[in-house]
């Protein structure tokens, strides 16, 4: 029998699972793995006994015909393949959530599909699911617990022509700055930190390439291929960064970059590709946590409702002067966090000097205000276990609330075996985490809803970061994609560059999570005209709709929801225009309105009125370069 014969054979044995399995063949080779809606579907084709995978919206192209590319100790499992058993599962449930929105809703199409690598003699398993707007696949390649085995991937995601993209290299690890660029301009060797952020051409839509469930292995970054292409790197194969450089010795970067071993089977983390109509679908998308597992019910009772687990905002004496780092004043900062209606005062390394009945003053103190205490650690005080349990149990009895761990700085597995060790010894004893010099979010809090935020943005610690208005209208749709940043929201001072008082506050709003740190001095918030809108801010949200004209880099317009109330965020870019915004998202019935707006002459004001809105009306705004809006809309 000839190859040729013997390939078509293997299609047509391939075609009929499928069938069996419910999945309906498309033309040719190729074979269709639609979500619930049908209109984004996963193709998977083998072609010369390779693998490829492909992704389609609406019929548009989101992902041309991509090779799969997975080895072990080596050598390739994806070419030279055979196709087994294929099985089809369906999910459809709601669990609570803290972000842009209280529930998060998981529905998808799974596929289950065996093969075995005949040179390899490997039997392995690729699992799809297809959402109504993410799409995600991982390998699951059983080994004898006993064994050592090391992967490695080079999965290529390629983009349709003429697609726009946004990403930052890994020079400062994830705190970059987005560039925009066309896909066919770009040559081979760039890297790009996930998520990356795509615009189809042909307005088809929008798409954005991250990762899933990052856990027992390395994270991955991108690395252009000069031909459209985006190709899968582990992390020690990443250059070290900067940061990493800057902290750590060479026998580090020498260890971390050797490829790890995993022991038993590997189970990578799943590879997502967001896709949808428009901005809104890609911000509201949950599909990043959906693909990581539920929480322990014995950590986590009530998951993300968990009582202990708090969402708040917090105060924090580190980028806007503030005094001195004594006791009493530290009390002085937990007594305006209440005042503000805060709910965290977050202590730098200085607390680690104090003794302990001065750190249980001020958490009493605190406490007694509704405030609690988060203080500042850095990872590498954490890498032996035995000390690490120590530290969380001083911290535990002393009535610490949480801790913003920093300088993690790489991906390579043995920093992400770090984090989980942190996650479950942090859980067991109900202490919540932020997360400094991270990687990005790849959904774990929802597996551990004590994580509060990742930081893994260029924020307000940011001094150099001239141009603010580009950058802060571009983040809500790159970086926090995959997850909450902790920007450090709402500066006054210089740190604020080219953006309003108005522009700053509306981050708050617009950057959300489950703790959000304010980098503006306490007693600069509380003399701002700003304030009632400030105090009013919630750090998370039950509903999220983002609205035209957001455009990446230019301009976000959020309409969002807590309870009956709704505010109504806009941060500009860089251009002044005349936006018309309809207030349709509201239901009917008259709202009371607290109204703030950019003094088109000084930049460090806000023009603050009252009035009423309803349904059927418009809002026309003259946006100023940097500006931004704010309207609070209360229910009658």
């Amino acid at each position: 029998m000839s190859k040729s014969s013997f390939l078509i054979i293997r299609l047509l044995i391939f075609s009929q699972l499928l069938l069996h399995a419910g999945i309906q063949p498309a033309s040719g080779n190729n074979q269709q793995f639609p979500g619930p809606d049908g209109k984004l579907v996963c193709i998977l084709s083998v072609e010369n006994r390779q693998l490829f995978m492909a992704l389609t919206l609406d019929g548009n192209t989101v992902l041309e015909k991509s090779p799969l590319n997975m080895s072990v100790d080596g050598s390739s499992i994806t070419s030279g393949v055979k196709t087994g058993k294929i099985n089809r599962s369906t999910v459809n449930e709601k669990y609570p959530w803290f972000g842009y929105h209280s529930t998060a809703k998981n529905h998808f199409n799974g596929y289950s599909i065996s093969f075995k690598n005949k040179e390899q003699k490997i039997n392995y398993t690729l699992e799809i699911r297809v959402f109504n707007d993410a799409a995600g696949f991982r390998f699951i390649i059983p080994g004898n617990e006993n064994s050592l085995r090391t992967p490695d991937e080079s999965t290529i995601f390629r983009l349709p022509d003429k697609s726009l993209v946004w990403y930052h290299d890994l020079y400062m690890h994830y705190e970059g700055i987005h560039e925009k660029k066309m896909i066919d301009t770009i040559p081979s060797g760039q890297w790009a930190a996930p998520p990356l952020t795509v615009k189809l051409p042909d307005e088809a839509g929008y798409a954005s390439i991250t990762e899933a469930n990052l856990v027992n292995y390395s994270g991955l970054a991108l690395q252009t291929d000069g031909n459209n292409g985006f190709v899968i790197r582990l992390g020690h194969s990443h250059p070290a960064s900067y940061p990493y450089v800057l902290r750590y010795t060479k026998e580090d970067i020498a260890r971390l970059s050797v490829p790890a071993k995993i022991k038993g089977t590997i189970t990578t983390p799943w590879r997502v590709v967001m896709a949808g109509k428009d901005l809104n679908t890609l911000v509201n998308c949950d599909a990043v946590h959906n693909l990581c597992p539920e929480p322990d019910k014995a950590l986590f009772a009530e998951g993300a409702a968990t009582q202990w687990i708090r969402p708040g905002r917090a105060v924090w004496r580190y980028l806007d002067g503030g005094g001195d780092q004594s006791l009493r004043n530290m009390k002085e900062f937990s007594r305006m966090a209440s005042e503000l209606g805060f709910e965290y005062n977050i202590l730098e390394n200085f607390w680690s000097k104090w003794p302990d009945d001065s750190i249980k003053s001020l958490v009493d103190y605190s406490k007694e205000l509704g405030v609690g205490i988060i203080v500042w650690k850095h990872s590498k005080d954490l890498r032996d276990p035995g000390a690490r349990k120590t530290f969380f149990q001083r911290l535990c009895s002393l009535g610490i609330k949480g801790i913003k761990i920093d300088f993690f700085d790489h991906e390579a597995k043995e920093v992400m075996d770090l984090y989980k060790s942190i996650f479950n010894e942090t859980a067991a004893l109900q202490l919540s985490l932020i997360l400094h010099g991270a990687n990005k979010p790849t959904g774990l809090e929802r597996t551990w809803p004590n994580v509060l935020i990742y930081e893994g943005v260029r924020g307000m610690e940011s001094g150099k970061l001239m141009d603010r208005a580009s950058h802060e209208s571009t983040i809500p749709f790159t970086r926090m994609l995959a997850g909450p940043a902790d920007y450090s929201v709402c500066h006054f001072g210089e740190r604020r560059r080219n953006t309003t008082w108005v522009h700053q506050v509306a981050t708050a709003a617009i950057y959300c999570g489950p703790v959000i740190t304010y980098a503006a001095n306490p007693s600069n918030l509380l003399s701002n005209p700003c304030v009632e809108m400030i105090k009013s801010i919630p750090p998370v949200w039950d509903e999220t709709i983002v609205l035209p004209p957001s455009e990446i880099g230019k301009i976000a317009v959020y309409a969002q929801r807590k309870g009956t109330r709704w505010f109504l965020s806009v941060i500009n870019g860089l251009q002044p225009g005349t936006v018309k915004i309809p207030m349709t998202f509201l239901g009917t019935g008259t709202y009371s309105t607290l109204v703030m707006k950019d003094n088109p002459l000084n930049s460090t004001d806000a023009v603050i009125t009252t009035g009423t809105a309803h349904q059927n009306d418009n809002i026309d705004l003259e946006l100023v370069a940097g500006g931004g809006f704010m309207m609070r809309l209360t229910e009658r």
